[in-house]
């Protein structure tokens, strides 16, 4: 049965070290993302793109304990959760990035203030908190935030207090990891499917894994990153890391989420237009997001 679908951009890059990723949500509908949904039967209706600032009218904006953009990058996720708040309570949300830092908004909002679990799938764990991270970059630091690690003005987002447990999170794809983030994520006791785990288990026995672990949750968010992808299939991004995921596992992945039925909520971040070559990137994410809804071989 299709589903009630809705888009909302987020084009922001503000949270990288490298310009481009605030056209992502352009690529993405360039890439023909509705059409695609719509042809498996879904209601498609786009909500248009939040309001962000671009880098060069806020160049003045100073570092605030460390982090580049924390004030502007705050606005622009608080206006994503109060857009995804405003959604139809039967909409299955997808939120385009955008910079992966967009996620304290989509996942917060997508949450509505219940209790949520979150795969997170990407080449890195975004893990990191101010004291850890060595960049500053806040899109190394959503999902530590998310869990009440890190600055309180974003663990408190929209409402104080961690939006998502531990436990409830489940990392598929990793592959590059600062020494800090592997300290918090073993003190926490978050799940990590590291590229390792894939090759050794295989990416079907991880997705039984994973719908194992999360299936009780009524509400479960999906936060795919393009650079998961090996570079050779996704060259569109801004932090490449070599032997991530192949076309067929990203899409077996999708395919077994799929039949699970489990996921409630979806981000599309991190494809950068600028480093892509003919969009190839922006249409893969677009490709995987129809196999999570739907769409077979057979």
């Amino acid at each position: 049965m299709g589903r009630r679908i809705g888009v909302l951009g987020v084009p922001m890059d503000l949270g990288a070290g490298r310009r481009g990723v605030d056209m992502g949500p352009s690529a993405l509908r360039y890439g023909q993302l509705h059409e695609a949904l719509e042809s498996l039967g879904h209601s498609v209706e786009d909500y248009g793109d939040i309001d962000v600032p671009v880098v060069e009218s806020i160049r003045s904006e100073h570092r605030q304990n460390g982090m580049a953009y924390l004030e502007t990058i705050r606005k622009a996720c608080q206006d994503t959760l109060e857009q995804l708040l405003s959604f139809p309570t039967d909409a299955f949300p997808i939120v385009l990035g955008g910079d992966h830092s967009i996620a304290m908004g989509s996942v917060s909002g997508a949450s509505r203030k219940e209790r949520i679990g979150v795969i997170w799938v990407d080449a890195h764990a975004d893990f990191n908190t101010p004291e850890t991270s060595p960049s500053g970059n806040i899109h190394g630091m959503p999902l530590a935030a998310l869990c009440g690690l890190g600055d309180p003005r974003l663990v408190n987002l929209g409402w104080e207090g961690p939006k998502v447990r531990p436990e409830d999170v489940v990392l598929i794809g990793i592959r590059s990891l600062d020494k800090g983030e592997v300290r918090l994520l073993r003190e926490r006791g978050v799940t990590v499917y590291t590229m390792k785990e894939i090759d050794t288990l295989g990416i079907s026995e991880i997705a039984e894994a994973t719908v194992e672990k999360l299936q009780g949750l009524r509400k479960i968010h999906l936060s795919l990153d393009a650079d998961v992808l090996d570079p050779e299939v996704a060259p569109g991004v801004g932090t490449p890391v070599k032997g991530g995921l192949t076309y067929r596992e990203a899409h077996l992945l999708m395919e077994l989420l799929a039949d699970a039925g489990i996921v409630t909520s979806l981000d599309l971040v991190e494809v950068n237009p600028i480093l892509d070559r003919e969009n190839r990137t922006a249409q893969m994410m677009v490709e995987l997001a129809s196999s999570l809804l739907g769409k077979k071989i057979y």
